[in-house]
């Protein structure tokens, strides 16, 4: 079985009655997809029936062997906090808190304890090991992005989603971000799904799905 599969899977808006209905996804381990298209195609709909802030309309997703249809509003909270990393188009850290204590913080909230040694890896990983005592607003734009993909990280999930992550980057820090992006997705064993509208990503991905 793949690490996430989705079958038949749509979505109505009971506002406005916009109905999407997506083609299948099927990403075992290490593997990555990139979700292209306008803005208004349900890149981000379909993102969000994926992670289950959204409960489908019809269909199924599979993740981990896991049907998150079936699963209740907490159960599924708790399912997203272990198995799947998010990263935003906009960073919402606690401005408070350092980047290892932002980082601890996020393990304590899905009721985990903070395992302090994987967050010491991947800070190493992402070669923000020197950063871990700073604040967000004290990083670079570059920075903050290795910083969200710790964040994202931290559980251990088995998905990674990423909505508009390279919106706001100059075609440097485009490139890196993606990069490392699709490093991580093989040396944790995980998928990675991209949506964007930025055209710039899909050189970078051989497996693509355009809304």
């Amino acid at each position: 079985m793949n690490l996430i599969q989705t079958e038949k899977l749509r979505f109505r808006y009971s506002t406005s009655g916009r109905e999407f209905i997506f083609p299948d996804i099927q990403l075992d381990r290490g593997e990555n997809l990139l979700l292209s298209g306008n803005s208004g195609s349900g890149k981000t709909t379909l993102l969000h029936l994926l992670a289950g802030i959204l409960a489908p309309s019809g269909g199924s997703v599979v993740i981990d062997g896991e049907d998150t249809a079936l699963l209740k509003a907490h159960e599924m909270d708790t399912f997203r906090g272990k198995k799947i990393g998010l990263i935003f188009q906009e960073n919402y850290f606690i401005e408070s808190l350092s980047v290892m204590s932002n980082l601890t913080y996020t393990s304590i909230l899905c009721g985990l304890k903070p395992d302090k040694v994987h967050i010491g890896n991947l800070l190493r990983e992402l070669d923000i090991a020197a950063l871990s005592g700073k604040k967000p607003a004290q990083l670079s734009r570059g920075e903050l992005q290795r910083f969200s993909i710790a964040r994202a990280l931290v559980n251990k999930p088995v998905v990674l989603l990423a909505d508009e992550p390279t919106s706001s980057l100059d075609d440097e820090n485009c490139n890196r971000f993606v990069d490392l992006m699709k490093q991580v997705s093989v040396s944790h064993s995980l998928s990675l799904i991209v949506a964007t509208h930025d055209g710039r990503l899909k050189p970078g991905f051989t497996n693509r799905i355009n809304l």
